[in-house]
């Protein structure tokens, strides 16, 4: 990362903001924070004071702006995505404009401003998905491996389960529900994969050092029921079971069915990788 610059596509969010400051530690020339959240960006703004940032407003939704703010750049983690499970679900068109065509953008401008490496931020709801959020990040996924092909740029992606603490999670939701003494469950038994952002932001900048292209990188992450956080989080509170929303699975899977033909373990992660060519 030293004297490289870096952009990150909704870099105002929970991941982008605390991979922004970890990286700012490893010496880089100049850190772009892209976010379509002109709040976001204020808030980022105010809270981390670094000369290095550089923060613009833009949509992965616009090539042109894109292009504009890849140029010069060496790196650019791609992390911007409508990410709630049952929005997208009522917003299907939204979830494909951001999630799919916004990821077509970011290739193309990749490709166009001849960036060395470009990471995805995806998740496990990519492994054999029923809901629309789901299935965006799994084209998401497949256009990444294959968009090595095109040139000298690399794409390879990171498939997450679900960040401690993040904006969109539950955590923040059941703290503050934790005051009047009950809180909403889906399911008990419903079960997640879970990574603290501390872990997330360390396994991407060790992805962007070793990928070659074409990989999905998958970190190796513990597993809870929702019942296990909550009676560690609010012990003294009720639970109230609301069921599962639209579109979302009991238990999440990080393989799919036939992805263990590509499988290999490295470490603390698996690595997918479908093209020796890449």
């Amino acid at each position: 990362m030293e004297n490289k610059v870096i952009l990150l596509t909704g870099g105002a969010g929970t991941f982008g903001q605390a991979f922004a400051e970890e990286v700012l530690k490893l010496n880089p020339q100049s850190v772009r924070i892209f976010d379509n959240s002109e709040y976001f960006l204020v808030e980022m703004q105010r809270t981390l004071s670094d000369s290095r940032l550089r923060f613009q407003l833009g949509d992965v939704r616009d090539k042109g702006r894109l292009r504009r703010a890849m140029h010069n750049v060496d790196i650019v983690v791609h992390a911007a995505a409508l990410k709630h499970v049952d929005l997208c679900e009522y917003n299907p068109i939204e979830a494909v404009k951001t999630n799919i065509d916004g990821t077509v953008n970011v290739i193309d401008a990749a490709i166009d401003c001849g960036v060395d490496k470009v990471l995805l931020i995806g998740s496990d709801k990519a492994v054999h998905p029923i809901n629309i959020y789901g299935a965006t990040k799994l084209v998401a996924e497949k256009l990444f491996t294959n968009a090595t092909m095109y040139g000298k740029t690399k794409f390879s992606c990171v498939r997450y389960g679900n960040f401690w603490g993040s904006k969109g999670s539950v955590i923040p939701l059941w703290l503050k529900q934790r005051e009047t003494g009950v809180i909403t469950l889906t399911e008990k038994d419903m079960t997640r994969f879970w990574i603290t952002l501390d872990e997330a932001t360390a396994f991407a900048i060790t992805c962007i050092e070793r990928m070659k292209g074409g990989e999905i990188f998958i970190p190796i992450m513990p597993t809870h029921t929702l019942e296990e956080i909550a009676s560690n989080i609010a012990p003294e509170c009720k639970i109230r079971l609301i069921g599962r929303r639209k579109g979302e699975k009991k238990d999440e899977v990080l393989v799919a069915e036939g992805e263990e033909k590509y499988l290999t373990r490295l470490d603390d992660m698996f690595i997918i990788k479908y093209y020796d060519n890449c």
